[in-house]
């Protein structure tokens, strides 16, 4: 390896990758005679991983592979770079993606049915064009409504190396009223918790109206 160390090649690769790298794309920047294998790369990561330890930059794994990142708890002072502020969340946006995350397949019907008010068309709209869920079928039923899932992406973007890191609804409490609309990528997990975690108390009491709006802007 022109005398670098795997480590060191690893951290100069995911620091150049404007996303997360595979198992496989890392090795395939090497020539096949010097080519390390999966468990010398994992060996490689998890000292890289140590390594990040007292950095201001950790080594997360999500769906896609391995990235470098900004540790959460500074996000607060390099956000001050950018003029741009962080992207505002709608209860609604919030409440389908949440509906969708724990219920997939899901239609809209299915969301509207539990949250008791139309589902917009740009709100779905905005969900596909991020790329966080993604058309995977139609349902056999009349009129073969669309059936919407998750995508790499919406783990990707969330910090999720699977579907299985989303916190169990039975371990949500009563956390339902505190959405806000302005809460940072980093907390978005838990309010979907939260939110699906409401959706599913008021199902169970047949709440036809959770919030009292006849549809979402």
């Amino acid at each position: 390896m022109s005398g670098q160390p795997l480590k060191t090649i690893i951290e100069a690769l995911l620091l150049a990758a404007d996303r997360a790298l595979s198992l496989d794309e890392i090795r395939a920047v090497f020539d096949e005679e010097e080519r390390p294998g999966r468990d010398e790369l994992r060996e490689a990561l998890a000292g890289l991983g140590e390594d990040c330890g007292q950095r201001g930059v950790e080594l997360k794994q999500v769906a896609s592979g391995y990235r470098l990142q900004v540790r959460r708890e500074l996000a607060h002072w390099v956000n001050r770079l950018w003029e741009e502020k962080p992207p505002r969340y709608t209860r609604a946006l919030l409440e389908t993606l949440a509906l969708i995350a724990y219920r997939q397949p899901a239609t809209r019907g299915d969301i509207e049915e539990v949250r008791g008010v139309a589902v917009s068309t740009a709100i779905i709209r905005t969900l596909l064009d991020r790329e966080w869920i993604r058309v995977a079928g139609h349902r056999d039923t009349p009129g073969r409504p669309e059936l919407f899932v998750t995508t790499r992406q919406f783990l990707d973007h969330f910090n999720l190396k699977s579907l299985a890191e989303l916190p169990p609804l039975d371990e949500i409490g009563e956390s339902g009223n505190g959405l806000a609309a302005d809460r940072p990528d980093e907390t978005i997990v838990e309010l979907f918790a939260a939110t699906a975690a409401e959706a599913e108390k008021e199902t169970e009491a047949e709440v036809e109206s959770p919030d009292g709006r006849a549809n979402d802007a």
